[in-house]
């Protein structure tokens, strides 16, 4: 048993520090070392089904000693499997607010676009480009006309209070 528990913790501590390679590792290599780290962790649950077995045939002295021995190899084991798909979470994460930002920034968002199109269904409806300029004339000018007109209205209405009280 005892090899098998050596080799065993001796590869738990490879994986400690293949872990801190998965943030420094680029793109492309990235995928090939999660992908290693994880078939490691998969042999290390396989070698403590073995230590298991084997623990609980050592002598009743060393067994309780053993199976804590093997048990903490295993709770070792499972923080790095959590460790490594967090980590995959959030590369994943990450990955798709990248995507969605390129998206956002490939999106075009114009207010000249919105007056060319209507510009094309005003031309399709058989208005010319000139008549547009006199519609759009005539909306600046009824602008001045409706501001005159309120102050009109305004003035009259303090004329008509300060006369008649």
């Amino acid at each position: 048993m005892e090899p098998l528990y050596q080799q065993t913790h001796k590869q738990v501590h490879e994986i400690q520090s293949h872990m801190g390679r998965l943030e420094t590792a680029d793109k492309q290599s990235l995928h090939l070392v999660e992908n290693e780290i994880q078939a490691r962790i998969d042999q290390i649950f396989s070698h403590l089904e073995r230590l298991e077995i084997l623990s609980s045939k050592e002598p009743p002295n060393k067994r309780q000693n053993a199976k804590l021995r093997v048990d903490q190899l295993k709770y070792d084991v499972q923080h790095l499997q959590t460790a490594l798909r967090n980590f995959q979470h959030r590369r994943y994460a990450r990955e798709q607010q990248e995507r969605q930002r390129e998206e956002l920034l490939s999106r075009t968002f114009t207010t000249n676009g919105t007056q060319k199109k209507i510009l094309d269904i005003a031309n399709m409806l058989g208005l010319s480009n000139t008549v547009m300029r006199l519609i759009e004339k005539r909306a600046f000018q009824d602008k001045y006309f409706m501001i005159g007109g309120m102050l009109l209205t305004c003035a009259l209405m303090f004329l008509a209070v300060q006369y008649l009280t």
